[in-house]
């Protein structure tokens, strides 16, 4: 009864909030975001009041709906993008994701290096401040894409493909990190080879079963008598794709992704493409997505406003600027208009769950621990990154909602169709 509970609380505040955002003109996800806050502000901690809830973001069955929430976001995506436009804004996406790391890395990094005290573990923890906020939340902007209309347009596909390879780029910052946390040096060169290495395995897997085995195995799947065998046949690809990721020491949000890209009209035939899109996107605007939102505000913590206020100003300053400007500046470069870069540059500068992930490995690995005495600043870095990843997350739909607006048409066709013939080259 206790999970049924659960699940009552997590989907009925987010949606009533998520209704109340859309009816005042904004996304339905900020309304999500909002109530994450409430829940984790009032909520989270009272034991007296809330036994249930109390310990909320420790609960394993939290954490398993939150990743739920992920997986069918991303397959959400997938499906919605259109791959040979993808494909064409990947070159693009590369420069954003470049800049979009490298300048808020330098920025963390020189953050923590003017303001955290002299100790053994300094150089660590500026690492981890650079970590933290060179990451994108690459489901946080796609929520927000979709649910302006703007993920197949040539700034949506811009954002995606640049979070995307920020995903990438971010193992190999997070490999570092982790090493440095666990030996106390940094990874070495072989190491760095080593995921660059498994990166294109996953590729060199992904790629020709896409093109040449999933749809030979969708074709059979239409003679299948069984009830939704197709929409059971998209999961099981993505959740195979998942599991694939991560035993190659990826984030596993890349398996459905890439799922959902191989399923095309092409190859299933557009009534059952439709049928399903139609059963993903209910399952996840209707269900998950409001929770794995409402979950990035449910971690909030008001001990760095309290304890440290000025560092927290500096980090989410810091934060924004690299961000904003690092990958805004090189979509300017390749072509797309002030405001275009301007709202890449925003949907790059969500942070959400992804943060908070780096910020918990280092939260057990006893990095805001030391030195001892702990001095506040320190002690008070973990609650300043999580601020940092719910600001960020959001500022930005009401950012990307008033450069871009609302339900935009993909550009490159007339009413959408283009992506039902395509075929996911460079997927």
């Amino acid at each position: 009864m206790e999970i049924l509970y659960i699940l009552l609380v997590l989907l009925i505040v987010p949606r009533t909030l998520g209704e109340l955002a859309v009816r005042v003109g904004q996304p339905a996800l900020l309304g999500e975001l909002v109530a994450g806050v409430l829940l984790g502000t009032f909520v989270v901690g009272s034991a007296e009041t809330f036994p249930v809830l109390a310990h909320l973001p420790e609960e394993p069955f939290f954490e398993a709906m939150t990743d739920l929430g992920i997986f069918f976001l991303m397959l959400m995506a997938g499906l919605e993008l259109r791959p040979s436009k993808l494909g064409e804004a990947s070159a693009r996406g590369i420069a954003v994701a470049v800049g979009g790391l490298v300048l808020p890395l330098a920025c963390g990094v020189a953050l923590g290096w003017l303001v955290l005290p002299e100790s053994s573990v300094r150089g660590a923890q500026c690492l981890f401040l650079g970590v933290a906020l060179a990451v994108t939340a690459v489901p946080v902007s796609v929520g927000v894409l979709a649910s302006l209309g703007q993920l197949d347009t040539r700034v949506g596909r811009t954002i995606v493909s640049g979070a995307i390879v920020d995903d990438v780029l971010s193992l190999v910052l997070l490999a570092m990190l982790t090493g440095l946390l666990q030996t106390g040096s940094a990874i070495d060169a072989g190491r760095l080879l080593s995921l660059g290495g498994q990166v294109l395995l996953y590729a060199a897997i992904v790629v020709p079963t896409g093109h040449l085995v999933l749809p030979r195995l969708a074709r059979a799947m239409s003679a299948a008598r069984a009830p939704e065998v197709e929409f059971s046949f998209l999961v099981l690809v993505g959740l195979g794709f998942a599991v694939l990721a991560e035993t190659l020491s990826m984030h596993f949000l890349v398996g459905p992704f890439v799922a959902g890209l191989f399923f095309v009209r092409r190859t299933i035939g557009s009534k059952v493409y439709d049928d399903v899109t139609r059963k993903v996107s209910a399952l996840t605007h209707g269900f998950f997505a409001p929770v794995f939102f409402a979950s990035i505000g449910i971690h909030m913590s008001a001990k760095a406003f309290v304890e440290t206020p000025l560092f927290l100003l500096a980090l989410l300053a810091v934060a924004s600027f690299g961000k904003i400007v690092g990958a805004g500046l090189p979509a300017r470069l390749a072509g797309l208009d002030r405001r275009e870069s301007l709202a890449v540059g925003i949907g790059m500068n969500a942070r959400g769950a992804v943060e908070l992930i780096v910020a918990d490995i280092a939260l057990a690995a006893g990095l805001f621990a030391r030195p001892e005495p702990v001095p506040p600043i320190v002690g008070s870095m973990y609650s300043a990154v999580v601020i940092t990843a719910i600001a960020t997350t959001f500022v930005t739909p009401i950012g990307l909602k008033a450069l871009l607006g609302e339900k935009a048409r993909p550009d490159g066709g007339d009413d959408g169709e283009e992506n039902d013939a395509e075929d996911p080259a460079g997927a």
